[in-house]
């Protein structure tokens, strides 16, 4: 039994809801078998739960793996072309030896002028060729399907040419999934060349595919062989469709590294997909300690990273580049590599594409790592860079003025930390020097007590904020930000939560201006959440306040008992239920008054209350 097990478990758990390859390894770190999952919590997860139902091989492999990676993708072809790769690379042990168990399976390419792309279990019929072995039996049906889809190929029982014209096209024809070779009118050349871009797309990714068949177009079109251009053409625009989603073969035949990074409170994963001939062929992830200076902390890593490696590709895309160290960064690793290397930060186009997805390793690596979803580590970056502010705001705190009447003014603070709010960083404030409703002059008051009691080493107040959102516009922002100015802490990014007229958040306000959010879905989502929470919190704490004013009212109308015996009982039983609970002798107690008083105020509270 592998003692490992609960860990591992506890570990795929943890896996996002997502597409991609894992590869499990042993104690070593050799990767003894790679597997891809249409989702990967789910199919990693089936390993190390239910041991009494694996096949014997499959349970020797769970009795060898000492820990898990994984390579998330956009698609379950892109997990299917990655898993091939990685196969072929990397030779796992478990992945020969589990192929009985599992079921070999192939994509058969049978025989004759019309040849058909199909699923098989063996390669008994020798007029036909494979492509395989795989691991997965539904990957393999899926690609086949997707396959014969993009190129038009028919997946019907008809036999060519025996077949031709002896029914009409079936649906799939004139829903343009089927060329129609039914109809007699496709020669086997041609098909044959059909069959032949299937299988080099499946073989070598869409770049290839794509070149050799425009190329044909061109010359089909010279020739004024229009219904055939316009098939190549069709079968162009099916390939592009499909690799506009596809980030695990690039055009690029260049060698490149797309690196990116994911921040949490004291922790940063660093992930490095590599690309060699276009085709992405492994990823390394690292963690890091906190350091706030990114540039600073990804020219080190970068020179670290490649001081050890022996081969340094041609381009290495990264998402920020520090104008400082671009050049000595390039200069270290041309003489390095002892030739030109690229360091670039990609602004759109396919290497940003293909950027985003080492961005999406990285923070699915962090969330991994520390509990965290990844949505949450991407929408505090990406509201880092949407407010351009100097480091990801980790700690956030929020205010919100209540009002109900000049009676009742208070505030509440509410804290995200990580993404998520942190209830034991909350704090209330009674309005105490504000004349009237003025929210503006109370917010300064807030802002002004709880920086203050910073400033002097309270405890309770001990941590300063990596960002400031106020529930207001402008005005509020400008008023806090001479507050913060005068206690010498300008240098805290503050800005305002503006709301539309259905109480949502519609932008974020800065001195100067206003920043549209809509269009940052993640971003828009947390502060709008922070907006939605302070505010229920400091509404919630308003109306407390206002029902215990209205209780002491109330006492303050019972005989021999004044405003301050009122707040001196209150204090002490602090709802209507514990009032109506209390003993004469509590009563007299709180309130410091004889005991012929006191059982006057007992009748008095159950006359009102009761």
């Amino acid at each position: 039994m592998n003692e490992r097990l609960d860990y591992l478990a506890e570990k795929a758990g943890r896996l996002p809801l997502s597409p991609g390859v894992y590869l499990m390894r042993d104690k070593s770190g050799q990767v003894i078998y790679v597997g891809k999952a249409k989702v990967l919590k789910n199919r990693v997860s089936s390993y190390f739960h239910g041991l009494e139902r694996h096949q014997i091989k499959t349970y020797k492999l769970v009795d060898h793996i000492y820990d898990f990676d994984f390579i998330v993708t956009n698609s379950e072809l892109d997990a299917l072309i990655l898993e091939s790769g990685q196969i072929k690379l990397r030779n796992p042990k478990y992945n020969i030896l589990l192929k009985d168990a599992k079921g070999a399976n192939y994509i058969k390419v049978s025989g004759g002028d019309y040849p058909r792309l199909s699923y098989a279990l063996q390669t008994s019929d020798k007029s036909a060729t494979y492509l395989g072995p795989y691991a997965e039996t539904y990957t393999i049906r899926e690609a086949v399907g997707d396959v014969n889809h993009i190129f038009r190929l028919p997946d019907c029982t008809r036999k060519f040419p025996e077949d031709f014209g002896k029914q009409r096209p079936c649906l799939n024809f004139h829903i343009n999934r089927c060329m129609g070779v039914c109809r007699g009118n496709i020669p086997a050349d041609e098909y044959k060349a059909v069959v032949h871009s299937a299988l080099e797309y499946i073989r070598k990714g869409s770049k290839d595919s794509i070149a050799r068949l425009t190329a044909e177009m061109e010359h089909a079109a010279e020739n004024l062989e229009f219904e055939r251009a316009g098939r190549l053409r069709d079968q162009i625009q099916a390939i592009e469709r499909t690799e506009n989603a596809q980030q695990i073969v690039s055009g690029k035949s260049d060698d490149f590294d797309c690196l990116a990074m994911a921040q949490n409170l004291d922790l940063i994963s660093v992930a490095v997909i590599k690309y060699r001939n276009g085709r992405l062929i492994d990823k390394e992830n690292f963690f890091l300690g906190e350091e706030y200076n990114h540039d600073d902390m990804q020219t080190d890593f970068i020179t670290q990273y490649y001081q050890k490696k022996d081969e340094i590709p041609k381009y290495i895309y990264l998402e920020t580049e520090s104008a400082d160290d671009v050049e000595l960064l390039t200069q270290f690793l041309c003489e390095k590599a002892g030739r030109k290397v690229r360091v670039q930060v990609p602004k759109r186009g396919e290497a940003l594409t293909l950027l985003t997805l080492a961005k999406s390793n990285a923070a699915e690596y962090l969330a991994l790592k520390v509990g965290r979803t990844a949505k949450e580590i991407a929408a505090l970056e990406t509201l880092a860079k949407l407010l351009s502010l100097p480091k990801t705001p980790l700690y956030i705190e929020s205010y919100d003025i209540s009002n109900l009447g000049e009676q009742t003014k208070v505030a509440g603070m509410v804290v995200y930390r990580n993404g998520r709010p942190f209830k034991a960083g909350y704090r209330k404030f009674t309005v105490k020097t504000v004349a009237g409703v003025d929210d503006y002059a109370s917010m300064q008051e807030v802002l002004r007590r709880r920086f203050t009691r910073y400033l002097e080493g309270d405890e309770g107040f001990s941590i300063k904020p990596d960002l400031i959102l106020l529930d207001g516009g402008q005005g509020h922002v400008s008023a806090v930000g001479t507050v913060l100015s005068e206690l010498g802490l300008q240098d805290i990014p503050l800005f305002g939560l503006v709301k539309d007229d259905r109480h949502r958040t519609r932008a974020i306000a800065r001195q100067g201006g206003e920043i549209a959010v809509n269009a940052h879905r993640q971003a828009f989502t947390l502060i709008n959440n922070i907006q939605d929470e302070v505010h229920r919190f400091s509404i919630t704490f308003q109306r407390a306040q206002h029902k215990k004013q209205n209780l002491q009212m109330i006492l303050t109308e019972a005989p021999g008992i004044g405003e301050k015996k009122a707040v001196a009982i209150f204090a002490a039983f602090k709802t209507k239920e514990a009032l109506l609970a209390a003993s004469p002798e509590e009563l007299r107690t709180a309130a410091k008054v004889s005991p012929e008083k006191a059982q006057v105020l007992h009748d008095f509270i159950h006359e009102k209350f009761d």
